[in-house]
C-alpha cells in the first residue's frame, strides 16, 4: 500500500466488510481511470456469458491502464464495480474476482448491479481512483 493512502475502518462499523469504509490521501498525483472493460487487445469482449472470466479481464485491463499512468493496484483509493445482472450471485462472483486481484489492499468500493453496460455482451466494468505519492 502506498504511504500516501490511509484506509479508515471505524470501530463503530462492522469489521466483516471486505473493504475499508473510507480512504484519506496525502500529497501526490491523482489518477482517475475510465471504466475498465472486458475487452481483449483487438477490442473484442472476452468470456461472453462468464461473469468471472470477464471480471478477470477487467482486472488485467485496469492494471495495464494504471501502470501506463505510473500507478498500480496498491495505489487505488476507491473503486466502483458494475455488473450487468439482476442476480446478486453474479455480483458476488464479479466482486470475488476483483477483490482477489487487489489482495490485501482493501480500498473502499461500491458494487452495483446495473441493467446494461456499454458493449454488447459486457457483464463487468470497474473504474478506479488512485493516488501516487508525489
Amino acid at each position: 500500500m502506498s504511504d500516501a493512502i490511509e484506509f479508515i475502518r471505524p470501530a463503530g462499523l462492522t469489521a466483516s466488510a471486505p473493504y475499508a469504509y473510507a480512504a484519506v490521501v496525502g500529497p501526490g498525483r491523482t489518477v482517475f481511470t475510465a471504466g475498465a472493460c472486458p475487452l481483449d487487445g483487438d477490442g473484442r469482449i472476452v468470456a461472453v456469458g462468464d461473469v468471472a472470466g470477464q471480471a478477470a479481464q477487467v482486472v488485467h485491463n485496469l492494471v495495464v491502464a494504471l501502470e501506463a499512468a505510473g500507478a498500480g493496484l496498491s495505489d487505488v483509493v476507491k473503486t466502483t464495480v458494475y455488473v450487468a445482472a439482476a442476480d446478486q450471485r453474479d455480483l458476488v462472483t464479479a466482486w470475488d474476482v476483483v477483490r482477489a486481484g487487489f489482495g490485501a489492499h482493501d480500498a473502499p468500493s461500491t458494487l452495483l448491479g446495473v441493467a446494461v453496460l456499454g458493449y454488447p455482451d459486457q457483464l463487468v466494468e470497474v473504474e478506479a481512483i488512485a493516488v501516487v505519492a508525489g
